[in-house]
């Protein structure tokens, strides 16, 4: 039988928190800075990373926003996906969702197209070269009107048909999720899954906000739903998935450190948690760090690392003939692996 680490990162898992943005490695940064002449701020790959010393969300958001403005290609918007998606198949990831964020790359007068066509290309060769699969989710930032994601949404009106559905990121502080109601209604009448960062910086009513107004699918971080115990027993009830990134809480200083994190908490707590790496590359950890960590720093079992696993299968976008498979693969697993399917 394997080590319960080795298994954990062996295991078949679907990451559903992700943006596309935060995957930009310091070597594909510089490299499409030489190749698109754009000049940045950062005269090395190490000063680069000597950056990710962040304070808050805003103090990231600073440095990423910055990174962006190597992006102007359809190649580079592949490039950039393909890397991400080749790294987590490492990890054993068979399907992943991922954010973009369109205005981000609009405002800088990047065409839509040009930035979707390149993100789509590399969904789809991941599906004929690396036996997974890949759906991707655009994703409103708060921190502009609502007028700005409604043109966002018509914008991707073309390639609704391969859009998984919608989010929004962002500085929460002063964006309080019931600014974009209308849009998310709006959303689900095209027939999209819907999701919102919630309860990160912002207070566990935004994340009530967020399944109240906006109706949402799944929270992204959700992890302050705990200051409100029956907040807590509402998402229990109502199984609604909380995307959780344990490594990007402790950069984002949202926890001094990885053993303070209530993951085990909220899991024991009957919550659909999941386990994910948020923005890999800057917060040095993508997803089976993210798993493994978390399972060191809390003394998580066998059985939570089961869970975990197989709640991101549930939580996942997807078919229930697909889900059924991955669930049925992952049984096999950890049956081969562990000598049976461990029970928390």
């Amino acid at each position: 039988m394997l080590p319960l680490t080795a298994i954990v990162e062996k295991m078949p898992k679907a990451e559903l928190h992700m943006h596309l943005e935060g995957a930009l490695e310091a070597d594909l940064l510089f490299a499409l800075s030489r190749r698109n002449n754009v000049a940045i701020r950062y005269e090395t790959e190490d000063e680069l990373r000597a950056a990710y010393n962040f304070t808050n969300l805003q103090s990231f958001l600073d440095v990423y926003y910055a990174g962006l403005t190597v992006l102007l290609k359809e190649q580079d918007f592949y490039d950039m996906t393909w890397a991400y998606l080749e790294r987590t198949r490492a990890d054993n990831v068979v399907h992943t969702e991922v954010f973009i964020s369109p205005q981000a790359h609009t405002r800088r007068n990047i065409p839509f197209a040009v930035m979707f066509e390149g993100i789509d290309r590399a969904l789809r060769d991941a599906e004929k070269r690396l036996d997974m699969t890949a759906r991707l989710i655009i994703g409103i930032q708060r921190q502009f009107p609502e007028e700005a994601a409604f043109a966002m949404v018509e914008q991707a009106m073309p390639y609704r048909d391969r859009i998984a559905g919608i989010g929004m990121g962002g500085p929460e502080i002063g964006n309080p999720p019931g600014k974009f109601a209308r849009v998310f209604e709006r959303a689900r009448e095209l027939g999209w899954r819907t999701m919102a960062h919630a309860g990160e910086e912002g207070p566990a009513a935004f994340i009530a906000e967020a399944v109240d107004v906006l109706k949402v699918d799944r929270i992204d971080h959700g992890v302050r739903c705990d200051e409100d115990p029956a907040l807590v027993a509402r998402l229990r009830d109502l199984q609604i998935p909380l995307t959780v990134c344990p490594i990007s809480n402790v950069k984002l200083k949202v926890y001094p450190d990885l053993a303070a994190h209530n993951l085990k908490r909220l899991l024991d707590a009957g919550l659909c948690v999941t386990v994910n790496s948020d923005d890999p590359s800057y917060f040095d950890g993508y997803v089976n760090k993210n798993y493994t960590g978390s399972q060191e720093a809390l003394g998580l079992s066998a059985g939570d690392m089961y869970r975990l696993a197989r709640n991101s299968f549930t939580a996942a976008f997807i078919g229930p003939a697909e889900r059924q498979k991955h669930m049925a693969a992952l049984d096999a697993f950890w049956t081969k692996n562990h000598g049976a399917i461990p029970r928390a």
